[in-house]
């Protein structure tokens, strides 16, 4: 059975090339009908830090990343380790230096691999030095540890990023040292920033918990990581989780290093929010409002809904949401102060909407066809165009000069809030 893994180690947040390598196993898990299991490297006792695994393995989830049995944790094994480190030291493979155990490399010997992506990839032993097993302190080495437990984990397949390739031979002398085959090993390019170098903070956000609280649906941003070296042909973009297990194949990767774009990431993230389950967006709008200092429950349920769905077209990240919808919410709403002085500053415009509000007054049906209906009524009396009413209008109720439809935000202010600002921004 095919066995994969992620191996994450718990000195910060998950990093976006590192759930691009946990997609990649997944699918090449679910596809295989194998298993995707978790190692945790936390080695690294004095960086380590529990928060940082509960987000790792939070976001995994989010992202929908189930995996198959219970994590192991390196810190567990250290005494495994020492018996494995032992038994090549016993067969006279390796040597002790203090209370450190070293495993001896033999020179002159020539070490070839056949990459999956990569191809055949030859390495010469002159070129590595005798490796650490475990350490003087008792705690294993890298590269040591990782083969010990990919042995033990039964692991088939080792999908990683390229920067793991320098490693790689000595873990394979690892490997020949207990007499066990080889597992495949496929190297994936690393997600490269716009100006070509690996992606780091200086380009931007680049931990999945930076793009959950920004608004990044998990959907989309697994998504357009799976894009970041696999296709599923033709000019197909937009592909759920479920669709690419089923055609995705390590076979038809590119082996060429890709870049990561923001903009790229938010155009795919808006078209999920144009066709998200309502029901899943709701306490998530309700979070960024929230966040925002805004209070949801000013809405009803429905209402807030019926918002949802007229701004979900109009925003690309979640948290757009509460600065284009604060008018709903509040009265202490911003104002674009050139919208102001280009549709509420003349006489006219005043005039004009005084009347949309005195006519409104009168009227006991507030819907937004009757609404649209009096709004052309008064242009048509007063030969103007109805942009005319319709600008002055919306800076009146929202302080902005763009949003959703008019007649539509103007029934769910609802009738008092409207006529309110209208009346006010006319004096």
């Amino acid at each position: 059975m095919t066995t994969v893994r992620f191996a994450p180690s718990p000195t910060g947040f998950l990093h976006l090339g590192s759930a691009r390598t946990a997609l990649f196993n997944w699918l090449y898990a679910r596809h295989t009908g194998g298993k995707f299991i978790l190692r945790i490297e936390d080695t690294d006792l004095v960086r380590s830090d529990a928060k940082f695994l509960a987000e790792i393995l939070a976001d995994l989830k989010w992202m929908g990343l189930e995996w198959d049995a219970e994590p192991i944790f390196q810190t567990h094994r250290f005494e495994v380790y020492r018996k494995e480190a032992e038994k090549l030291l016993n067969e006279g493979k390796a040597y002790r230096e203090g209370e450190a155990i070293i495993f001896r490399v033999e020179k002159g010997k020539t070490i070839e691999l056949d990459d999956l992506i990569h191809g055949k990839i030859i390495f010469n032993t002159d070129e590595i030095k005798d490796q650490v097993m475990i350490k003087s302190d008792g705690s294993p080495a890298y590269n040591f540890s990782c083969v010990v437990d990919d042995m033990f984990q039964g692991i088939t397949h080792i999908i990683r990023g390229d920067d793991h390739v320098s490693n790689t031979p000595k873990q394979v002398l690892f490997y020949h040292a207990f007499g066990k085959t080889l597992p495949s090993f496929c190297h994936i390019p690393l997600v490269m920033g716009a100006d070509g170098a690996k992606l780091s903070k200086r380009h931007g956000a680049v931990a999945v918990e930076e793009y959950k609280k920004e608004g990044i649906l998990p959907e989309a941003l697994a998504n357009y990581l799976i894009l970041l070296g696999w296709s599923p042909g033709g000019d197909r973009e937009i592909i759920s989780l479920e669709e690419a297990a089923k055609i995705f194949d390590l076979k038809d990767m590119n082996g060429v290093q890709v870049r990561f774009d923001t903009e790229k990431l938010k155009w795919m993230n808006s078209e999920y929010i144009k066709t998200y389950d309502i029901n899943k967006l709701l306490p998530l709008i309700k979070e960024h409002l929230i966040f925002a200092g805004l209070d949801p429950e000013k809405l009803t349920e429905d209402r807030l809904k019926m918002l949802i769905d007229i701004y979900r077209v109009r925003i690309r990240t979640l948290n757009e949401f509460p600065k284009l919808t604060e008018c709903f919410f509040t009265d202490s709403y911003s104002i674009e102060e050139d919208g102001m002085k280009k549709y509420l500053s003349s006489a006219d415009n005043k005039a004009n909407i005084k009347e949309f509000a005195e006519k409104l007054a009168g009227e006991s049906d507030f819907s937004k066809e009757n609404i649209e209906k009096i709004c052309r009524e008064i242009s048509a009396a007063r030969n103007l165009k109805a942009a005319q009413i319709i600008h002055p209008t919306r800076m009146a109720i929202s302080g902005k000069t763009k949003g959703a439809g008019l007649f539509e935000m103007m029934e769910l202010l609802g009738k008092d809030l409207v006529i309110k600002r209208l009346l006010k921004s006319a004096e």
